[in-house]
């Protein structure tokens, strides 16, 4: 009799606690690519071919470490195409006697596990995710012991708990947190060392081909590809990362320059997300650097915080949050999406440029993802559950237990301050300041109203306007309301129309409040 073990696309990790809890002898590995995965949302093509060509490498990786594999392709004839019926399947095939499975990291496939047994009629040992540092019980714990759950409260925790850059029980460099010395804008002459770039083998073609005759109709270009896929890659993408532009990460992070879509970004994530990287390991290896003198203290203190606090957190909320949390819409945005999200045509660089690195790369900085295109669609008051699909497909890092949290808490102000202590609002003095992308823009930065005026300036104002009532007792956002209520009556009502006029001209079927839904006169929007 054969134990079963099914292994999903983001468990790829030879130290993955349902491998470490069989013998290689009476076990078979079973690992699937099916079209419901590629399709609950249309995933960004990149995407696809980078979990499908990692998945086939894993597969061969276990093979010559003397497991039995089971690898289901998506074009092999007889594939069900989903989880749970090629689970059962598989277990008659091998004539099963129990599966074992690691947790998935999203309730829908949590789901499908819990009935896996119902279906097949075999026992079924679900073992908890052990690659993260914090447990989903240790999290709740704090959570509850908490009046605020808040990210730098757990994050020295955290630091604590592993005793990263800490030093006779304190932080290295006498502070927790580094992040006021890592908003740099570099200078025209700064050069930006290349990522690691790797030419597709005959396992990686294959998906490619593949790729383009079943998904060529999703978002995203597939080709040029050239992304890490084995352990090994990553390993590389680890040391090059650590060797080559760490020590620039902290003061340039969140930096957004025209034409550069990676400046000296680690872009681990995708590798750390799919497993083929673990967090300790990437931390240690910032660590060390430090140590070393490589690389100074707010580059490092920036990365690991990354890691093994945001990363960490986030879905520790996600898990603590429930089943409904995509669902929530504390500000009551209903607007549609619009369609130059999808396509990048607009005449609005920064959102230019942040869909174009999205499209070209599944991929762009935590600062373009945030603070432009997040910050526009919060602003324009688009619908959460939108944004957070869109989210979803166009990243290759993305998987609902990291990417709702940073959309619908942090990004969309969506679940009322579970996350964020403010709405991460700002208008186009943040980006001009973060960024060259003001500069060849057909939008003046330095205008509110009139023709040509920056639209996230009108927009700022008019989102804190709108919201009011709701964020008005919000103690981080007092000096925003001072300064909107210093602008007299008619200043007010012209940015408003301003804002109210974009809007009503945005692409993709604008739903929710419109024009006439605006207060009549000043005093309303200004009390």
């Amino acid at each position: 009799m054969t134990i079963l073990v099914p292994l999903l696309g983001d468990q790829l990790s030879h130290s993955l606690a349902s491998l470490q809890s069989v013998l290689r002898s009476g076990t078979v590995i079973l690992i699937m690519e099916v079209t419901a995965e590629a399709t609950y949302v249309r995933h960004h093509q990149k995407k696809i071919a980078f979990l499908f060509s990692a998945m086939r490498h894993f597969a061969d990786e276990l093979c010559a470490n003397g497991w039995t594999v089971d690898y289901i392709r998506l074009d092999d004839s007889a594939n069900t195409h989903n989880f749970s019926t090629e689970v059962a399947r598989a277990a008659i095939r091998h004539k099963a006697s129990r599966i074992v499975t690691t947790e998935a990291g999203e309730w829908r496939v949590i789901d499908a596990q819990a009935d896996w047994t119902n279906l097949t009629g075999l026992p079924c040992t679900i073992l908890p995710d052990d690659r993260f540092l914090t447990s989903r019980a240790e999290f709740a714990g704090w959570a509850e012991r908490r009046k605020r759950v808040v990210m730098e409260d757990f994050y020295r925790g955290m630091r604590q708990q592993t005793g990263l850059l800490m030093t006779n029980g304190g932080p290295d460099g006498g502070s927790w947190n580094f992040d006021a010395e890592n908003r740099k804008t570099p200078g025209k002459t700064q050069v930006y060392p290349p990522l690691p770039t790797y030419e597709p083998d005959a396992i990686t073609q294959d998906v490619l081909t593949l790729v383009a005759d079943r998904f060529g109709d999703h978002f995203g270009d597939l080709l040029p590809f050239a992304h890490a896929v084995t352990r090994a890659q990553a390993l590389e993408c680890l040391a090059d990362f650590i060797d080559y532009r760490l020590s620039n990460f902290g003061d340039f992070q969140d930096a957004m320059i025209r034409g550069e879509d990676h400046l000296f970004h680690s872009e681990l994530s995708s590798l750390i997300n799919c497993g083929l990287l673990l967090p300790m390991e990437v931390c240690r290896a910032a660590e060390t650097a430090y140590r070393a003198g490589d690389v100074p203290i707010n580059a490092a203190e920036g990365f690991i915080r990354q890691i093994l606090g945001w990363r960490e957190y986030v879905r520790g909320i996600h898990w603590i949050a429930g089943r409904d949390y995509t669902q929530r819409n504390h500000l009551s945005a209903v607007r549609d999406l619009p369609d130059f999200y999808w396509t990048g045509d607009t005449d609005m660089n920064c959102m230019q440029q942040s869909i174009g690195a999205t499209k070209r790369n599944a991929h762009a900085h935590h600062i373009q993802r945030l603070m432009v295109l997040g910050n526009f669609a919060m602003l324009i008051g688009a619908d959460p559950a939108q944004v957070h699909e869109w989210y979803l497909v166009v990243y290759d890092d993305a998987y609902e237990w990291v990417e709702a949290p940073n959309v619908i808490g942090m990004s969309q102000f969506a679940d009322g301050g579970l996350m964020g202590s403010k709405p991460y609002a700002g208008g186009g003095a943040y980006i001009n300041r973060m960024s060259d992308y003001c500069q060849p823009c057909a939008y003046n930065v330095k205008q509110r109203t009139g023709p040509g005026a920056c639209p996230f300036n009108s927009l700022y104002w008019d989102f804190l306007a709108r919201h009011r009532d709701k964020l008005k007792g919000n103690q981080r956002l007092w000096r925003m309301y001072n300064g909107w209520d210093r602008f007299d009556p008619g200043e007010q009502v012209a940015i408003r129309s301003q804002a109210a006029a974009f809007m009503a001209s945005l692409p993709g079927g604008a739903r929710g409040w419109a024009v006439a839904d605006q207060p009549a006169d000043s005093q309303a929007v200004a009390g």
